[in-house]
């Protein structure tokens, strides 16, 4: 059920880590059903897995976001956001990842680095006017990376290199940022080690190219700062008027004498870092709901659960209560009104000894 009492909606879920081949999970019928059963209000879809919708046709159809959104609505769920975190990553890619990153792209533009560019181009310009036909506010994805292998090079990088590879990613996202402000939609990358925008500061870089671009927002998930021992409060602090969508993804750094940031080339469970099921890692959730609800966060509280250790059928039955657990009511008076005295302006001044003294 959804909270009336608190700014922050949720509890929400991610389906991209639970869809699958096998009854609930293969169809976004059954994965609606399974959501609101463990207690979720809301969904977050995974906009290329045909499995779950047609990204295309609901560009296209009213018709189909409208029957999309009543047979979620007859499951007692909603969605939170579209997801484009696949299409994303593939508007910018570098050479060296050409291979591993055709796997998000259909076979037709496989091997073939312009036309799959433009595919992924056209899917988030599909994302845009299906988002507002589904009347969604907010969009997650990732940005790409051109950059990303040079992040600590040896040797060092040439002068330039940085300013040229954000000056390109920039130039590929203006035009569909200009598609989503059109349809009165925000873009929220979600700020990740593998994309360009991986902390702050790159993130930054980005928005200064797109010419400060008021679509060019945030999704937050400190599981990821966590990860780079970034401080994940602060920035809130930094940068809560961006922040229009939300991961609750724990994750915990526990360094060694063998291993530390960069893991070492180890498999997720044998890493320093390592992202965990909610309440089993080190984030402060606590803190960042106070904080988001502090400076007036008003979108989707979404669980994205990864953990190296726990099965997901438990992480997602944890999930809906803690988030449940963690939403904020907030305050309708201070807390010391009670001790509040009556006064006027003449009263004030008197005070503040500005009227003349006897």
């Amino acid at each position: 059920m959804t909270t009336t009492t608190s700014p922050i909606r949720g509890p929400g879920v991610f389906l991209a880590q639970f869809a699958g081949d096998a009854a609930p999970y293969n169809s976004l019928d059954g994965l609606a059903g399974w959501a609101a059963g463990h207690g979720y209000a809301g969904v977050q879809i995974p906009s290329w897995d045909t499995r779950l919708m047609d990204l295309a046709l609901a560009a296209e159809s009213q018709t189909y976001c409208d029957d999309l959104r009543g047979r979620l609505a007859a499951h007692g769920v909603q969605i939170t956001e579209l997801s484009t975190h696949l299409q994303g990553q593939l508007v910018a890619v570098h050479p060296a990842y050409d291979a591993p990153m055709d796997a998000f792209a259909p076979e037709a533009v496989r091997g073939k680095y312009a036309e799959r560019t433009e595919w992924a181009k056209q899917q988030l310009h599909f994302a845009a006017k299906a988002s507002q036909r589904l009347g969604l506010t907010a969009h997650a994805t990732f940005s790409g990376a051109l950059a990303w292998p040079y992040l600590y090079p040896w040797p060092q990088r040439p002068a330039g290199l940085i300013e040229a590879a954000f000056d390109e990613l920039a130039a590929r996202w203006r035009p569909i940022l200009d598609a989503f402000d059109e349809a009165g939609v925000d873009v929220c990358y979600e700020v990740h080690p593998g994309e360009d925008l991986c902390d702050g500061a790159s993130y930054e870089m980005f928005l200064e190219r797109v010419g400060n671009h008021p679509r060019a927002n945030l999704l937050y998930d400190p599981s990821h700062f966590v990860l780079q021992q970034l401080d994940y409060l602060a920035y809130i602090d930094c940068y809560h008027e961006r922040i229009k969508a939300f991961h609750v993804k724990d994750a915990e750094f526990r360094p060694t004498g063998r291993l530390g940031v960069y893991g070492g080339f180890q498999a997720w469970k044998d890493r320093a870092g390592r992202f965990r099921s909610l309440g089993d890692g080190q984030v402060d959730f606590r803190a960042i709901f106070s904080k988001l609800t502090q400076y007036g966060y008003t979108g989707w509280a979404v669980l994205e659960w990864e953990c190296c250790i726990k099965h997901p059928e438990q992480g997602a039955a944890e999930g809906a209560p803690f988030i449940r657990d963690h939403l904020i009511r907030v305050a309708e008076r201070a807390f010391d009104d009670f001790a509040a005295s009556t006064t006027d302006d003449a009263t004030n001044r008197r005070m503040l000894g500005l009227e003349p003294r006897a």
